[in-house]
C-alpha cells in the first residue's frame, strides 16, 4: 500500500478528504477559509436539513431497520415512490440508497453473461462497476459517437440481451447524451435503454421532471434513473419504468435486496425537497443564464471548456500538474474548485470541474471568473 500511495504521489493523482461546511448563497468553509463553491453538485442550492410537513423527521426516525425485504420499508418510502412515479410519468419508481448502489445492482440484475452491454466511454464509474459485476460483454462506443454505437450493435450475437446505457449529462464534461438517437437505435436493434439522470434530475422540464422528460421520451426509455443528492440536495436514488421492471428489480438487485433500506428521516428530507424543487422554474433558468455567460466568458479568454453544454463547466488543462497548481491558487483567492484528474478522467485531461448554482450571485461569478482567467494564463 506504501509503494503504491507513493506511485500515485508521483503521478500527481494523489487524494485526501478535506473538511467542508456549505455556507449560505452558494459558499463554503473549507479547511478553515471561507470560499464561492463552484465544486458543488446541489446546482438549485437547496438545503436538505427539513422535514415535509406531515411527515416530520422527529417521527420518521434515523434508523430503518432492515433492507427494505425484511422490515425496512416505511410507509413514507412507498409513499414517495407512488407520487414520484406520477411525477415521472411512469408506473412506477423504486427507491434506493444512493446512486452508485443503483447502477451496481440494475445492471446485473438486466444482463449476464451472455449478454452485451454497449456503453459510453464517459460513463460514470458506477455504471462501469455494474458492467463488471454483471459478467456481460461490454462495448465501449467512443463519446456520443452514435455511427460505432450503430456497427456494435450490429454485430452483437442472436439471442443476447443488449442494453445500451448511458448518462444523460456527463458529470465531468457537460456534454449531453443525444437521447433521441439512442432511442431510435435501440428500437432499431431491439435493446433496451437505460439512462442515469443524476445530473439532469431536477433541473430539465417544467416541473424539474428531467432530460428525458423534457425530451418527451418517457414511454421510450425502459430504464430511468436518478439520485435525490444533486440538484434535489438531500440523498438516495430511484428507477422509473413499467411495473414489470419494478416487479422484477425487487427480486433480482442486489443493491437492493441486501442492503439496510434508506433512514425515513431522509425520505422525509426527499420528499420536502422535492416538492420544492418542482417550484423552482425561476432558479432552473437561472442557473442554465448563468452557466451561458461562465462558459461564453472563459472561451472568449481562450479555454478550453470541453463539451459542456450546461452547469457543469470544465476548465481541460492537460497535465495532472497543472491541474493541481491552478487549483490550489484557486482555493488561496478563496474559490472552493478541485482538479479532476485520472482514472476519473482520461490521461492527459486533467482538469478543474466548475459546478455552478442557482444561487450564485452574477457579482460572485463576475469575481470568480476574473480570477480563473488570471491564474489560467500564468499557469498556461
Amino acid at each position: 500500500m506504501h509503494k503504491e500511495l507513493e506511485s500515485l504521489r508521483e503521478r500527481q493523482q494523489f487524494r485526501s478528504i478535506t473538511d467542508s461546511e456549505p455556507q449560505p448563497d452558494g459558499w463554503v468553509i473549507r479547511s478553515g477559509q471561507r470560499m464561492l463553491n463552484l465544486a458543488s453538485n446541489q446546482y438549485l442550492g437547496m438545503d436538505c436539513a427539513w422535514a415535509a410537513p406531515g411527515l416530520e423527521t422527529a417521527s420518521a426516525g434515523m434508523g430503518a431497520g432492515a433492507s427494505r425485504l425484511v422490515t425496512g420499508n416505511h410507509p413514507l418510502c412507498t409513499r414517495l415512490e407512488q407520487e414520484f412515479a406520477r411525477f415521472k410519468g411512469t408506473e412506477s419508481c423504486l427507491l434506493l440508497s444512493s446512486g452508485y448502489m443503483a447502477n451496481i445492482g440494475v445492471i446485473p440484475a438486466l444482463v449476464g453473461r451472455s449478454d452485451c452491454i454497449f456503453s459510453d466511454r464517459l460513463n460514470h464509474a458506477s455504471i462501469m462497476d455494474g458492467i463488471v459485476l454483471s459478467r456481460a460483454e461490454c462495448r465501449r462506443y467512443p463519446h456520443r459517437d452514435l455511427d460505432r454505437l450503430e456497427a456494435q450493435l450490429k454485430k452483437a450475437p442472436a439471442g443476447a440481451r443488449k442494453l445500451i446505457v448511458t448518462d444523460s449529462i456527463f458529470s465531468m464534461d457537460g456534454s449531453i447524451a443525444p437521447l433521441r438517437e439512442l432511442v431510435e437505435l435501440k428500437d432499431r436493434y431491439g435493446a433496451m435503454l437505460m439512462v442515469d439522470e443524476a445530473h439532469s434530475g431536477g433541473l430539465y422540464s417544467e416541473e424539474g421532471q428531467g432530460l428525458i422528460h423534457s425530451l418527451r421520451l418517457t414511454d421510450r426509455v425502459e430504464i430511468q434513473m436518478g439520485t435525490f443528492s444533486k440538484a434535489y440536495g438531500a440523498y438516495g436514488s430511484y428507477i422509473a419504468g413499467d411495473a414489470l421492471l419494478k416487479e422484477y428489480l425487487t427480486n433480482k438487485a442486489r443493491s437492493l435486496i441486501f442492503t439496510t433500506a434508506l433512514p425515513p428521516a431522509v425520505i422525509s428530507a426527499v420528499y420536502r425537497s422535492w416538492q420544492s424543487v418542482k417550484g423552482h422554474r425561476v432558479r432552473r433558468a437561472e442557473l442554465q443564464r448563468k452557466a451561458a455567460l461562465f462558459r461564453q466568458r472563459l472561451q472568449e479568454a481562450g479555454f478550453d471548456t470541453g463539451g459542456s453544454e450546461c452547469h457543469i463547466v470544465p476548465l481541460v488543462l492537460g497535465s495532472n500538474e497543472k491541474a493541481l497548481k491552478v487549483s490550489e491558487k484557486l482555493q488561496q483567492e478563496g474559490i472552493a474548485a478541485v482538479a479532476i484528474r485520472p482514472p476519473t478522467v482520461p490521461e492527459g485531461t486533467a482538469r478543474i470541474r466548475f459546478s455552478l448554482m442557482a444561487t450564485h450571485s452574477d457579482e460572485d461569478l463576475q469575481w470568480a471568473m476574473e480570477r480563473i482567467i488570471r491564474i489560467g494564463r500564468e499557469e498556461g
